[in-house]
């Protein structure tokens, strides 16, 4: 494994938490990109020429025509995420750049999200907060704000990984019945009575709740479209922590109109910021800007696993996290 050389500029394509990049400044020559701001590809490659360390985000992309005009400098990318899809893996691994990533120390964080996004759309929390904060709460009333119950209801999972298992976890809380459909069953000692679905449809039927935990993928793109949300009862809530691509936003906008869905909750979105400006005009919606990692605890832990496995690359070794 190729080393790390001691003293390499680092370019920060985003600010990290303040202990991060306390971190990260003691151990490179830093430069920052102060604006905080998302850089094109353009300006990205431009500001990091001349560094052997980019330290970026999911808000990055990194095609193939970074690599191509760093390559003599770049050794290492280090992604504050567990996706790498706006990375170009095959251009790194051509080129012989080592990409790290932060998983496992979010789980937490993005399963709490996940029930933020479920009890606000189910008791709906931001319609309640908007009317005491307009000044149109005029009293107390036996139909206002009807929301659904979360005890005793069937809650369906896409992606039975750790963050939906700690989500499952924090739903067993509130006496929901566990359905999920993965890739592959769980072993029972970590089902803690899950019902396995061999197909997604049979899962979907089940779902009173229902909520997309797995990890993005091109056979995942455009997964949630009409016909898929017509499976669902009448009436079934709808939670996104994946990635904002799964979703056919027509179809779900639609269904959320049209009285099919009771409400949504969603954390991620297709071309975010700029999302769907439909979103915005629904009531029955819940919307978040991507924040299922965002605490300091889990924000500082994926910083500092990156700083971890450079420290191992400096050394000669594989770090655990190490995608190339």
């Amino acid at each position: 494994m190729e080393k790390v050389v001691e003293n390499s500029t680092a370019f920060l394509a985003r600010r990290y938490p303040p202990l991060v990049e306390e971190k990260i400044k003691n151990r490179y020559r830093v430069r920052c990109n102060n604006s905080d701001s998302r850089l094109s590809v353009s300006q990205l490659t431009e500001q990091a020429r001349g560094c052997e360390v980019l330290f970026v985000s999911v808000t990055e992309s990194l095609p193939r025509s970074v690599f191509d005009a760093l390559s003599d400098t770049l050794r290492v990318v280090a992604t504050l995420s567990v996706g790498v899809d706006h990375i170009d893996l095959g251009a790194a691994k051509e080129y012989g750049v080592k990409v790290l990533h932060s998983p496992d120390v979010l789980s937490d964080a993005c399963a709490e999200v996940g029930m933020m996004l479920m009890l606000n759309a189910a008791r709906r929390g931001h319609e309640a907060d908007r009317m005491v904060r307009s000044g149109r709460w005029t009293g107390w009333g036996p139909t206002q704000l009807l929301g659904k119950e979360l005890t005793g209801k069937k809650l369906g999972i896409l992606g039975m990984g750790r963050i939906g298992q700690a989500f499952a976890e924090r739903a067993r809380a509130f006496k929901m019945v566990i359905h999920y459909h993965n890739r592959h069953r769980l072993d029972p000692s970590l089902e803690c009575g899950a019902i396995y679905h061999e197909t997604v449809d049979s899962l979907l039927v089940k779902s009173e709740f229902f909520s997309i935990n797995a990890p993005g993928s091109d056979s995942l793109k455009g997964f949630l479209n009409q016909e898929k949300i017509q499976l669902l009862p009448k009436g079934a809530v709808v939670i996104n922590i994946s990635r904002g691509d799964v979703v056919d936003d027509d179809a779900l906008i639609q269904a959320l109109k049209n009285g099919h869905l009771f409400s949504a909750g969603l954390d991620v979105f297709k071309g975010e910021p700029d999302i769907d400006p439909r979103y915005a005009e629904l009531e029955n919606i819940y919307l978040s800007p991507h924040i299922g990692s965002a605490t300091t605890e889990t924000r500082n832990a994926m910083g500092f696993m990156l700083i971890d496995g450079l420290d191992e690359l400096k050394s000669g070794q594989r770090p655990t996290n190490c995608i190339i």
